[in-house]
């Protein structure tokens, strides 16, 4: 059992009110082979909302407004989610600053990436579980 990026699963979850549909990731939660979540929805946010960064150690709205506790609250039902549901494997949305693994944008909204991991994605890595990205299909 694997537990994925929501909207890599067609369900349209994102900052933008959309999905980003991967083939790969819908054919195994149709097949029960994978479990989606969206940890910003988890964490309370809204859909669609302002879209969010990670500057450092805090999760930004472009406006300024600082929403890591959401961010955190949001990873952490993920991880109970997922841990639950015996997952060792998460396929999470690349570059996103609660799923993102590997890189993700820097705080500055300018679509400039940075070397870290999303907030889901670094708490599920520091628990055990396997983390790539639908880049890595």
């Amino acid at each position: 059992m694997k537990i994925v990026s929501a909207c890599l699963a067609g369900v349209k979850c994102r900052w933008d009110g959309e999905a980003r549909p991967c083939k790969k990731v819908i054919e195994l939660v149709r097949n029960g082979g994978a479990i989606p979540i969206c940890p910003e929805q988890l964490g309370g946010l809204e859909t669609p909302r302002i879209p969010a960064e990670r500057v450092n150690t805090r999760v930004l709205r472009k406006n300024g407004q600082d929403v890591t506790e959401q961010f955190v609250k949001g990873a952490r039902e993920a991880l109970h989610i997922a841990v639950t549901a015996g997952c060792k494997e998460a396929i999470l949305k690349a570059n996103s600053p609660s799923c993102g693994f590997g890189k993700t944008y820097d705080g500055t909204f300018s679509g400039t990436l940075t070397e870290k991991d999303g907030v889901t994605g670094e708490l599920f890595r520091k628990n055990g579980i396997t983390v790539i990205t639908e880049e890595d299909l």
